[in-house]
């Protein structure tokens, strides 16, 4: 009774401009599991001020493919929008799973990836572009899905708080006294 092994790992492939999209469905013909992680990216209109957002690969002309080299390589090698296996010494060089799980493991509702830009009630920010920039408080709470926060403010004998955009605020390092 033989057994199967199954050698499957995930590599990384290399694709031609704009066409992970494409490469992956055509390594999904051959049976070949992918992962091209998105971010959601954030654009200002000039015009109407208003955010427009859109799709984008985490790593542009990259993609993670699980297969066995031993078998699929030739096959990956030379399917449409595949432009090369990341190798070394023209072997092809496996990537670890938990990498690629820890960013699956990031992966939002919508199918975007979460970047870890997370703030917590109490943390020290700064603001980091805009009117205020410059100015540090304390995080408060996000607002509007996430788009905005508050945050508290301390001046002398006085506490304030603002309402801004949530890309303009970074996290600081705590304060020590």
């Amino acid at each position: 009774m033989k057994q199967s092994i199954d050698a499957s790992r995930w590599y990384v492939i290399f694709t031609k401009p704009k066409e992970e999209d494409r490469t992956a469905q055509n390594l999904a013909a051959w049976q070949v599991e992918t992962f091209s992680p998105k971010i959601r990216k954030e654009q200002i209109n000039a015009f109407t001020g208003k955010a427009v957002y859109y799709r984008q690969s985490l790593f542009p002309r990259y993609l993670f493919a699980r297969f066995d080299a031993d078998k699929m390589l030739h096959k990956i090698m030379y399917s449409r929008g595949v432009q090369k296996v990341v190798s070394f010494n023209n072997t092809p060089l496996a990537v670890e799973d938990e990498i690629v799980s820890l960013i699956q493991s990031r992966v939002d509702e919508d199918g975007f990836v979460k970047l870890g830009n997370d703030l917590t009630r109490g943390d020290q920010v700064l603001i980091s572009n805009g009117a205020m920039t410059g100015i540090k408080g304390i995080f408060d709470r996000s607002m509007n899905n996430n788009r905005r926060v508050m945050i508290l403010l301390e001046a002398i004998n006085y506490q304030g708080s603002i309402i801004v955009e949530r890309n303009l605020v970074s996290e600081t390092q705590p304060l020590t006294l």
